[in-house]
């Protein structure tokens, strides 16, 4: 009886818009009325009326249906740390608002519809696109970042109506960024549906059989030390290993790279590339180190998971350089590759924090990686840790902060080149074919190279190509990604590729059997089984010349700037996104929270 009068509170005011509201069918409150509420309201006044804000281009309002419970006011001042909803207004007059009505400045504004009991809160993009009911539900993983957040992706037939988050407390709790819910847009424009031949500077369509054939004269009547290959950021490790198997078993080359600028990672020691205290270490760390990363824009869960450690533990943060609002309060340093050395030789007060530290973390970015001091620098401080006992079995403080999806997959499947001389060659036009496997982020001038590029959306690499071989996005095939921390998860099939578009494993094993009458592997089993196998062989490699070269000839005091991708514009299927699009056009300078360094 008692919930029973609650609930008649709670619906006195709220419309009767089941039969056209999107969270029909699999809201709260629809739920709880129907377990715990009477079948008739005794309320004869007339209902308030409330005016719709404006919450930007991702959030849809319909504040009529508001049942005032402060979920999104909670969620964007404690776990977003951008307060920016709150209420005005008592009793019945109470309303939930923006300030000055502005579109709601943070990468995890999305989650306060999935928080919304009702339908107050609705996601713009999807507005009537489809009943729950209608869709098929895959569940799978992100590739947004390197993060490997798990999501839900919703089809109807081949088109992805929307993701949604999927609850992993080691990763990324119940929580998504917006790109990773709003990107996928993106999926159904500039697809790439069928091969193309460039005639003249322009495009052609052909046939399956006409490009292998053209590819197969141009490798045959080329030199091998004259043929490269490039991973992608979005290539799952399926793919990067039957492409590795093809260049190194048909074409006989090793000339592969999956990185876009030089830095001195070797993919033999696998904790130099990975995240080692893991994302759930953040919460029992008791200071945080940052060097050349911004990780609101390079891993928003990871920052999610850093403002929670300060909010909850009071965890003590340090970044190299004032890198704008966190979300949370941080010390900015002097951004001088001198003021690491300073911290590695005991030099200042840093020094004295990390080693008074339990479980100290140091996350380094990629805009560190590239600095030219940073191989010394980065081998000097896992000295300097294990000097000071702060390296254990137990807990590892040395973390990279990897951007891509595929960055540490790639490492793991050792698509790096040794010689860390290749990119230099392609930048010296070296070489006479070049075989872009999803790979749109490389900055070279074309000039006589024939360019394969093979991929879902025309972006930069369709754009230079000679020959488009169409891929499949990562909806629409299934394979593994390894995410930050060095955890491999599968990432599920939803949907299917668009007219005669191929899965990209298939599309390679084909072009090796035209040139050699033979299949790298005879189905998708086989491949991923010789995969593993891989990985467990290197897993099992003992670690006899993993000695720390440092070498202080190496240093060079340089400023370290964080030079962080755009975020709305990151990788192919973010830069075919209407949705990113509008979200890049509204954004305004990010208003101050008092939490700058």
């Amino acid at each position: 009886k008692s919930r029973k009068g609650v609930m008649e509170f709670l619906l006195a005011n709220h419309p009767l818009d089941c039969p056209v509201c999107d969270q029909g069918g699999e809201w709260d409150l629809q739920d709880q009325s129907m377990y715990y509420g009477i079948d008739k309201s005794r309320f004869k006044e007339n209902k308030r009326a409330v005016p719709d804000k404006n919450m930007g281009p991702l959030i849809k309002t319909q504040m009529t249906r508001c049942i005032h419970c402060t979920r999104c006011v909670r969620f964007a001042t404690e776990v977003a740390g951008v307060p920016e909803l709150g209420a005005i207004g008592r009793g019945e007059d109470m309303q939930i608002t923006t300030y000055l009505e502005q579109s709601v400045q943070s990468e995890l504004s999305g989650n306060v519809i999935d928080l919304c009991p009702v339908g107050a809160l609705t996601s713009k993009p999807y507005v009537f696109e489809a009943r729950p009911w209608e869709l098929k539900k895959t569940e799978t993983i992100d590739v947004m970042d390197a993060v490997g957040s798990n999501i839900r992706v919703d089809t109807y037939d081949w088109e992805v109506k929307r993701i949604l988050p999927t609850i992993n407390e080691d990763i990324n709790e119940e929580w998504i960024s917006d790109k990773t819910r709003y990107a996928c847009d993106g999926l159904l424009n500039q697809r790439l549906d069928t091969p193309y031949i460039k005639y003249n500077n322009k495009f052609e369509k052909a046939s399956w059989e006409e490009v292998n054939k053209i590819i197969k004269s141009k490798i045959e009547n080329t030199s091998k030390d004259k043929i490269c290959g490039f991973v992608g950021d979005l290539t799952n490790m399926e793919t990067s290993f039957i492409f590795k198997e093809f260049l190194e078993r048909t074409i006989d080359t090793n000339l592969f790279e999956s990185r876009t600028v030089k830095n001195f990672i070797n993919s033999g020691v696998r904790e130099d590339y990975l995240f080692n205290s893991t994302i759930n270490g953040i919460e029992e760390t008791d200071l945080i180190l940052m060097i050349g990363t911004n990780p609101r824009f390079e891993a928003t869960m990871v920052n999610a998971r850093i403002r929670k450690a300060y909010v909850n533990n009071n965890t003590k943060i340090i970044s190299l350089n004032n890198i704008g609002d966190l979300t949370y309060v941080y010390e900015s340093l002097d951004g001088k590759t001198q003021t690491i050395k300073d911290i590695i030789e005991n030099k200042n007060d840093i020094s004295k924090l990390i080693i008074d530290s339990k479980k100290p973390m140091i996350i380094f970015g990629e805009s560190f990686l590239n600095i030219k001091s940073a191989k010394y620098l980065f081998n000097s401080f896992k000295e300097f840790l294990s000097k000071n006992k702060k390296s254990t079995d137990e807990w590892n403080p040395i973390n990279i902060l990897s951007v891509d999806a595929a960055t540490v997959g790639s490492f793991d499947l050792d698509i790096v080149d040794k010689s860390n001389n290749l990119l230099d060659d392609l930048n010296e036009n070296k070489f006479e074919i070049i075989y872009l496997l999803g790979q749109d982020n490389l900055n070279f001038k074309k000039k006589k190279e024939f360019i394969i590029y093979q991929g879902s959306h025309g972006d930069k690499g369709a754009e230079i190509a000679d020959i488009i071989l169409p891929g499949a996005a990562f909806t629409e095939q299934s394979g593994h990604f390894t995410n930050l921390e060095g955890k491999i998860q599968k990432a599920y099939k939803a949907s299917y590729p668009p007219g005669e578009a191929k899965e990209d494993w298939q599309i390679i094993n084909e072009l090796a059997e035209v040139m050699n009458n033979r299949k790298l592997f005879n189905d998708k089993e086989e491949l991923e089984s010789s995969m593993f196998n891989y990985l467990k062989l290197k897993k099992e490699q003992k670690k006899s010349d993993l000695k720390n070269e440092i070498n202080q000839n190496d240093f060079e005091n340089e400023n370290i700037i964080v030079k962080s991708k755009d975020y709305y514009f990151s990788n192919v299927i973010a830069r075919s996104s209407k949705t990113m699009l509008e979200c890049n056009n509204s954004k305004i300078d990010l208003k101050k929270t008092g939490t700058e360094g």
